[in-house]
């Protein structure tokens, strides 16, 4: 779930997409972006016979109300891509300061053998102490460097599936995941407090987003925890530990996890499969709809807003779409929902009959009236 903001402030288009299909389930025009506006619309969908195991945003505050409202029992999973493009942007501004700290070295040597040879010195704000700005540049590369380190940690600690350091161990349980995360983020704080005063307010506001995310960063892995173990039991560590290697390397051995398994030992099958789909299946981060809302970017530039009627049809012409390649070629949302749509074509599944056909016949009419009710 997320929200697409056009040109009135407050407003927004509020979409919630099927991550596993990618089907585009409501998609409204501007409201006001509030608790209430996301709980009605949560409604209109559970009305529609839609129902969710669990829910992934970017941790807006009106989304957090609206799902403990409706769903307040089931997963809400903070989305990892956020939390790790913000790091990246933290990290580049420190490696900017870093740099212009760099380009300042020979200014400052200048300016300090300018007040040698009894000279004013130059500029607004002059610094003529080599030492300090050494030193200063110095506990910048630290802080930048020591962020980035932990940068990658974080990263790490998102994966979908962590392989303990020695294969006999297996892969690490979210309850190791957790205290691994924690200790990041308290040397994260720690960090911050060390950092140069340019430096400081950006590594405050990082600390800040990732301990607000961290309860629900990886809400996904203590669902795994039960098959990975029963595997771990039944098939031993070094087992586990392969499967869990040969899954991550999947595009280069797969490349799906259906043709990764057919090259497990056949008395590995019964639970190497639940558990790869489990692993395909466990959702991270709210990418499907990031696609929507680049779908829906250059109409908005076009037509300046979108009405409910636009945006209907946007979705069920979306919802028809085949893929021409990549792993779900051949297959359009509808179909990887589990629905089999009487047709691909969308004008036709909104009552538009093909060249030479003058009417649809009455079932496959009534059929296509409920699919595009559904998209």
């Amino acid at each position: 779930m997320d929200e697409l903001y056009g040109s009135k402030h407050g407003e927004a288009y509020l979409n919630v997409v099927d991550v596993h299909s990618g089907a585009v389930w409501a998609s409204t025009s501007p409201v006001a972006v509030d608790a209430e506006s996301w709980t009605l619309l949560l409604w209109q969908v559970q009305e529609q016979g839609i129902a969710w195991q669990s829910t992934v945003s970017d941790g807006g505050r009106a989304i957090g109300e609206a799902v403990s409202t409706v769903t307040p029992k089931l997963p809400h999973q903070r989305d990892v891509w956020h939390v790790l493009h913000l790091c990246q942007q933290i990290q580049a501004r420190l490696d900017h300061l870093v740099e212009r700290l760099e380009q300042q070295v020979s200014v400052v040597a200048r300016q300090a053998a300018r007040l040698a040879a009894g000279k004013g010195l130059r500029g607004k704000r002059p610094k003529s102490d080599v030492r300090a700005h050494a030193a200063e540049l110095a506990q910048a590369r630290y802080v930048a460097d020591g962020l980035r380190y932990l940068s990658s940690a974080v990263h790490h600690l998102l994966g979908m599936v962590l392989l303990a350091a020695h294969p006999g161990q297996g892969v690490i349980s979210s309850a190791v995941r957790q205290g691994e995360l924690e200790t990041v983020l308290s040397l994260l704080d720690e960090l911050s407090h060390t950092a140069p005063d340019g430096m400081q307010h950006e590594l405050r506001k990082l600390v800040t987003r990732l301990q607000a995310a961290h309860p629900v960063l990886a809400l996904f892995a203590p669902a795994l925890d039960e098959l990975q173990a029963s595997v771990s039991q039944a098939l031993g560590p070094q087992a586990l530990h392969l499967l869990a290697w040969a899954w991550q390397r999947r595009a280069i051995l797969g490349p799906s996890s259906q043709d990764l398994l057919k090259d497990v030992p056949p008395d590995w099958r019964p639970l190497a499969e639940p558990l790869l789909v489990a692993w395909d299946g466990a959702v991270r981060a709210s990418s499907a709809v990031e696609n929507w809302h680049s779908i829906l970017r250059p109409y908005l530039a076009v037509h300046r807003t979108l009405s409910t009627g636009m945006l209907a049809l946007l979705a069920v012409w979306h919802n028809h779409r085949v893929a021409q390649r990549g792993l779900h070629q051949g297959q359009s949302p509808l179909m990887r929902s589990g629905l089999t749509p009487v047709t691909n074509d969308w004008l036709e599944a909104l009552g538009y009959p093909p060249p030479g056909e003058a009417h649809p016949p009455e079932s496959r009419a009534l059929s296509q009236q409920v699919l595009a009710l559904a998209a």
